[in-house]
This record gives C-alpha cells, structure tokens and sequence, in this order.
C-alpha cells in the first residue's frame, strides 16, 4: 500500500504539467491503462477464474464514484488551490473506516481515532495551508467540489476493498476503469468538455498519470486493500500528499516549507504508529463469506 500511495502521488504533477480539462485527464487516465490491465485480468482470469456477480457490481458501482473523484477533485484544484483540495479529499481516512463500521461492523481501534488527528494536522501542514489563504478564484465551488470529491473518494475504496474480497482482484478492478471512463466521458462531455484528441505532450504526461497511478497505484490499491483493516489502509493512503510534495520538489523545483516537512514526519509517525501495532482483523473474510453466501443463494 506504500507503493501504491506514492505511486498515485505523480498522478496530480502529471496532470497538471498536462493542462488539460478534468473530464479530458479522467477520461484518458482510464482509457490508457484498460489494455494493460486487460492482459493482467486475461491472465488472472485463467489461473484464477471469474469473479462473483456481486464482485461485478461493486466494481462498476466504484467506477461512478472514482469518476466522480476524479472530476470534482481536479475540478476544486483549479477553484481553491491544490493545498486545501488535498486536505479535504483525505477525509477519506475518516469516511472509509466509518463505512466499514457501518456496513461491515469492523472494529475502529482506539489508537486510530487518537492518531486521526495528529495525522489530519498532517495533512494540514503537509497541504501548505499555514501562515497561507487558501489560493484560486472560487474558493466556496472549490471547497463543495472538494469535499463531494472526498465523499466520492471514499465509497471508490470502500468498494474496492469489497469488491476484491474473496476473489481475484484485477478483474474487478479492470471494470472499475471502464465504467470510470464511460462516467468520465458522459460527465465531461457537459462539464468543461472533453479533448478526444489532445496535443502530443498533454497525452505524454497523461500516459505516464495513467501508468503510475491507474496501472501501478490503484491496482496495488484494489489488491492489496482487501487484505488490510479499512483503518490501515486509508492511513497508508495519507502517504499520497508527502509523495506529491516530493515530485514537487523533484520535478518542478518546489522547495518544501519547515511547515510542510513536519505534516510529512506527523503522517509518517501517525501511519507508523498504526502499522506496527497488531491491528484488528478486516472484515474481509466475514465478507466474504456472506457476498459468497448471498451468490449461493441468489443462483
């Protein structure tokens, strides 16, 4: 899961070196890892056979909710600034584990709910946002566009995780990136538009956003969440923004604040915290075994 944040972390300098619209970079991230993933899917499909229906429509319910995401998110970086947009899409760490409360009755431990908010603070500092106003020209659009952004982020990895439980992943995962760029293209299409035939450089940077986060990143994400308690793997998702802050400052030449610097310690003291510690175990194989259940019997 490590790997897979840092991976998703280029995904937001790539894009912006793109300049292109948001349904235009969520429609093309998708369409450019589908034949990738198609022959990972092709091969687990053989070793590992087909996956269950409910496993089907998590997936291509999780794909309206990534598009979604991904639209309203890069949509709020243009309205208030990528620092407050990163804040409020990382409410994730706090939705994802609340719905696997809900829904599947996982346990949230004490030691999560006292380091959510040293690592929110994280995320704070991390973002940039202090001792600065939030930047871009429409801060009250950008901050409802961030936060239905976050809301859409977390029931994409709520479903995600579930939809890989007991089964193979990577099939799931494919339908998660086709229906992700159907909804991307139909919404786009309305919304700011969508350039089916970007210049040569925008499609450049747009194919190297698609190989780290939706080829490495997610995949990573939709293999390994399922194994994980939904609490450890929205904390290790937190590693996104210290990723970024890092490709910024490698790629485009940004110098890090002492601010941001110690939102990236108090992450990785938060996720560190957790990740050692014996944490309950997911749901996953409770779920499971109901989904198997209810397939049984819906046969």
């Amino acid at each position: 899961m490590t790997t897979a944040a840092l991976s998703v972390s280029a995904s937001a300098v790539l894009i912006g070196l793109s300049a292109v619209s948001p349904g235009t970079a969520s429609f093309w991230r998708c369409v450019i890892a589908l034949p990738p993933l198609l022959l990972v899917a092709l091969r687990e499909r053989r070793t590992a056979g087909a996956p269950a229906r409910r496993a089907t429509l998590y997936a291509l319910l999780a794909g309206v909710f990534f598009a979604g995401d991904m639209l309203l998110w890069t949509q709020a970086i243009f309205e208030v600034g990528a620092g407050l947009s990163t804040v409020l899409v990382n409410l994730q760490v706090v939705l994802v584990p609340v719905l696997a409360w809900a829904v599947d009755r996982e346990r949230m431990t004490r030691r999560f709910l006292a380091c959510v908010p040293v690592m929110l603070l994280g995320v704070v500092l991390t973002a940039g946002l202090v001792g600065h106003a939030p930047s871009g020209p429409d801060p009250t659009w950008g901050t409802v566009h961030a936060l239905l952004a976050a809301v859409c982020y977390s029931g994409f990895l709520f479903l995600l995780r579930r939809g890989g439980q007991g089964g193979p992943p990577v099939q799931p995962y494919l339908l998660v990136m086709a229906s992700a760029a159907v909804v991307s293209l139909a919404v786009g299409v309305c919304w700011h538009g969508v350039d089916l035939a970007p210049g040569a450089a925008s499609f450049g940077w747009l194919a190297a956003a698609a190989i780290c986060a939706q080829v490495v990143g997610w995949l990573l994400v939709a293999v390994c969440s399922p194994e994980l308690p939904s609490q450890l793997g929205a904390v290790l998702l937190l590693l996104t923004p210290i990723g970024s802050v890092l490709l910024g400052a490698l790629v485009l030449g940004e110098r890090p604040s002492p601010p941001q610097l110690a939102g990236c310690v108090l992450i990785l003291a938060g996720a560190f915290a957790l990740a050692r510690r014996g944490n309950p175990r997911p749901a996953a194989k409770r779920g499971a075994a109901l989904a198997a259940r209810e397939d049984h019997l819906a046969g």
